[in-house]
C-alpha cells in the first residue's frame, strides 16, 4: 500500500518560497529591481531556463550569491511565475487583461511550455473586452511569438468577424505588412472585394507619404515604388469578385501596378464572361460560420450565443462558436402572420426571434429556451431574455433583458407570433400587423417604444454544434 501526500509537499515548498530560508539566488525583477530569495537547485529541476543560466553562467556571483537580474518582468508576474515552479500551481484570475499577457511574454522567454499554452486560453476565454479594446496592438505583440499561434489566430478571427472597425480606423494604415498579408489570405474576411482593393491602396500611399493621392499625378518612379509596396499582396486580391464598374473606374486606373497577365484575364473574364476560363477563380470571401439571415450576421449570432450560454462579458468566435442556427421562419419570404409562424416553428425546440425596426438600423428580438405552441398557456423559462441593438454595425449599443418573473417568460397563443413575458413585454400582433412592447413585467426593461412596426422578422432553431472547440482551464 503507498500514501501520497502530495498537499503537505506542496505546502512546505509554498511556504521555502516565502520564506527565502537557505537561498542560494537573488533574482532582481522589474525596473525597480524587487528582490526574490530562491534556490538554484528548485529553479534548475523545474526550468531549462534557470538551469542554462546558472551552467553557462548567465549570472553574476557576490557574497556567495548568485545574481540574475529581469528588469523586463515585472515582480508580481515574476512571482505568479516562481509560485508556479515551487507549488505547480497557477492562480491567473487575479490579474487583469495586461497583467495576463506580460505573463505569457514571460513565460515564452523562460520557456516554462506548460503555461504557455494554458494562458493563451485563459486570455482569450476570460479577457476578451481587453482584447477587443487594442485588438491590433495585442495581435502585434503576440505575432512577435511563434508559440502564440492560438492568441493571434483568435485576432485574427476577430478582426475577419467586424473587419470595417480596422479598415475604417486609423490604425489600419499603420498595420505591419507580414499582418496585412495574414488577413488579405483569409477566406473569412468579411469585407466587399472592392473595400479591400481600395484600402490596398490606402496603404500603400502611407508607407510613402510622398507618392500622390491621384494615381494619374504619378510619374515612372513613384509607381515602381508602389509596385514594390503591393507586389506581395496584389495577388491576395479576389478581381473576380469585383463588379464590372468597379472594375473599370478603380481597379484599372491602377494597371500598371498589376501583372499584363492578370490584366489580360480580369479584362476577359468581364468582357467574354460564357468563355470558359483556365484561370482558377477564388471563391468569395465569406464569414467561417454562414448563417441564412437577411437581417444579422455573424458578429450578431456569436453575441447571441455569448448570452444564451449567459457569458456576457464573452464573445464567441468562429472557433468557439457552441451553437448552429438554423433557419425555420422569415417573414419576408413565408408571409407575416401568426399562423404561419406556429406552423414552421412549433414544438421545434429552442429558438431566437430577431426583427428589424422599420426603416431604421435597430434590431430586437428574444430567446424562447424552450418551444413555440399553440396552447395559449404561458411557459416557465428562466434562462429566457429579449434584447435590443440600436445600431445593427455597433454590437456595443446591444441591450439585453434578462427575464424575471419566469413563470410567464414565455405566452404562447395561435393569434400571436412570438410572444415573451405576461402584459406582453415584446410580441406580435397579428390582426393589425405590429409589434408591442407593453410591459417590464416578466423582463428587464429594454427601453422599446410601446408600439412599432417591422421590416422583416425572422426565427431560428438552435442545435449544438459538433465542430465546437471547448478548453478546460485550471487555474488553481
Amino acid at each position: 500500500m503507498s500514501y501520497k501526500f502530495w498537499e503537505t509537499a506542496i505546502k512546505d515548498y509554498e511556504k521555502l518560497l516565502e520564506t527565502g530560508e537557505r537561498s542560494d539566488v537573488i533574482i532582481y525583477a522589474g525596473e525597480n529591481e524587487s528582490e526574490f530569495h530562491v534556490h538554484s537547485d528548485i529553479l534548475c529541476v523545474r526550468s531549462e531556463y534557470f538551469r542554462m543560466a546558472f551552467s553557462e553562467k548567465w549570472v553574476e556571483k557576490k557574497d556567495g550569491m548568485l545574481i540574475l537580474r529581469k528588469p523586463n518582468i515585472e515582480p508580481n508576474v515574476f512571482w505568479v511565475i516562481l509560485r508556479f515552479i515551487y507549488c505547480a500551481s497557477v492562480d491567473l484570475t487575479k490579474l487583469q487583461g495586461p497583467e495576463v499577457l506580460k505573463l505569457l511574454i514571460a513565460v515564452d522567454e523562460l520557456n516554462i511550455q506548460p503555461l504557455i499554452s494554458c494562458i493563451q486560453e485563459y486570455l482569450t476565454e476570460t479577457q476578451s473586452e481587453f482584447l477587443h479594446q487594442n485588438l491590433i496592438g495585442i495581435l502585434e505583440i503576440v505575432y512577435q511569438h511563434e508559440k502564440f499561434t492560438y492568441s493571434w489566430n483568435f485576432c485574427l478571427d476577430k478582426i475577419c468577424e467586424d473587419p470595417e472597425k480596422l479598415f475604417n480606423s486609423d490604425k489600419f494604415i499603420n498595420l505591419k505588412a507580414p499582418l496585412l498579408e495574414l488577413l488579405l489570405k483569409r477566406d473569412d474576411l468579411f469585407l466587399d472585394e472592392i473595400i479591400i482593393w481600395e484600402n490596398l491602396i490606402k496603404w500603400g500611399l502611407a508607407q510613402n507619404p510622398n507618392i500622390p493621392q491621384d494615381v494619374k499625378k504619378w510619374d515612372k518612379e513613384q509607381m515602381t515604388i508602389m509596385k514594390r509596396i503591393l507586389h506581395r499582396f496584389i495577388p491576395l486580391v479576389r478581381f473576380y469578385h469585383i463588379p464590372t464598374d468597379a472594375i473599370i473606374y478603380k481597379v484599372l486606373p491602377y494597371k500598371k501596378l498589376l501583372p499584363k497577365q492578370l490584366v489580360y484575364e480580369i479584362l476577359e473574364f468581364i468582357m467574354v464572361p460564357d468563355m470558359k476560363s483556365t484561370v482558377v477563380i477564388q471563391p468569395p470571401r465569406k464569414p467561417s460560420l454562414n448563417f441564412d439571415s437577411v437581417i444579422a450576421e455573424f458578429r450578431h449570432f456569436v453575441l447571441f450565443a455569448s448570452w444564451i450560454d449567459k457569458k456576457d462579458n464573452l464573445k464567441y468566435n468562429s472557433r468557439n462558436n457552441p451553437y448552429n442556427f438554423n433557419l425555420l421562419y422569415r417573414a419576408s419570404r413565408d408571409g407575416m402572420d401568426a399562423n404561419v409562424f406556429h406552423n414552421k416553428c412549433d414544438n421545434k425546440g429552442a429558438t431566437i426571434v430577431i426583427i428589424k425596426f422599420k426603416g431604421t438600423d435597430q434590431i430586437v428580438g428574444g430567446y424562447n429556451p424552450l418551444e413555440w405552441d399553440s396552447s395559449g398557456l404561458y411557459k416557465n423559462a428562466n434562462d429566457s431574455f429579449i434584447f435590443s441593438i440600436t445600431n445593427i454595425k455597433d454590437t456595443s449599443t446591444a441591450v439585453i433583458g434578462r427575464v424575471k418573473r419566469a413563470t410567464s417568460a414565455i405566452y404562447c397563443y395561435n393569434n400571436h407570433g412570438p410572444a415573451f413575458g405576461y402584459g406582453h413585454d415584446l410580441y406580435y400582433n397579428n390582426r393589425n400587423r405590429e409589434w408591442y412592447c407593453n410591459s417590464n413585467y416578466s423582463y428587464y426593461p429594454i427601453n422599446l417604444p410601446e408600439r412599432f412596426y417591422a421590416d422583416d422578422y425572422e426565427a431560428f432553431k438552435l442545435s449544438k454544434n459538433s465542430n465546437q472547440i471547448t478548453f478546460y482551464i485550471n487555474t488553481k
